[in-house]
């Protein structure tokens, strides 16, 4: 037997590394997707057009644990209750395997994903004389919607409670949001608990690939309630 044969690893071991490489790429991959980002697919035209059906997103785990969470980001959130009928959760089917590795979310189906327009103390409002939303008074220039789209065909009032958020669509036509949810089991406002994550990222497809920013200046004047 050579000396260059004796050197060469033998199979067991060549074995032995990939198993550990994958092992680790998926304890990664779990810590990752469980505290840190998820990934979430858009199945409605709700966030049209910032989001389109099928785009699929990221979403930051540590923003609600932080308590960072602002007017204007666009949240993942968890059903507050009644919001999404039963047909509308069964026809979210994930592939297993992608679910398992975290290319896709296992439960998106009870999952909603809307824009942040109130906060806790906040009064918001629709509509004042130009037709546009308010918030503690403060008229929104709302240039993430299509120029096509009123801030909103339906008036309300609502005093966001602490610990929640009023939350719309970008597609104010076609979003079952915030306004539409009075009289639902859950209420009309997210509960803090139910907030996954903050959308930052727009990873699929990719001539859609970019950050998903946050509108500071569409509520940099807004004044605290």
């Amino acid at each position: 037997m050579s000396a260059n044969s004796k050197k060469r690893p033998g199979w067991v071991a060549i074995l032995r590394e990939i198993a550990i490489v994958v092992v680790i790429a998926l304890v990664v991959t779990f810590v990752v997707r469980t505290w840190l980002v998820r990934a979430f697919y858009i199945p409605s035209a709700s966030m049209s057009s910032t989001l389109e059906v099928d785009d699929r997103v990221l979403a930051n785990q540590l923003a609600p644990t932080l308590g960072t969470i602002d007017r204007g980001d666009i949240i993942v959130f968890n059903d507050p209750g009644g919001w999404l009928d039963g047909t509308t959760v069964a026809q979210y089917e994930p592939n297993p395997v992608l679910a398992a590795i975290g290319l896709v979310p296992a439960d998106a189906g009870q999952q909603l994903i809307k824009r942040v327009i109130g906060v806790g103390g906040d009064t918001v409002e629709c509509c004042d004389e130009e037709g546009r939303v308010t918030v503690n008074g403060a008229p929104l220039q709302e240039d993430y919607l299509d120029a096509a789209v009123a801030p909103s065909e339906m008036p309300f009032h609502a005093e966001v409670p602490p610990g929640h958020y009023w939350v719309m669509g970008d597609n104010r036509a076609n979003s079952l949001d915030s306004r539409y949810n009075e009289d639902t089991a859950g209420g009309a406002f997210v509960p803090e608990d139910n907030v996954v994550g903050t959308a930052f990222l727009l990873n699929w497809p990719l001539q859609r690939f970019g950050i998903i920013s946050n509108p500071d200046e569409v509520f940099a004047h807004v004044p605290e309630p």
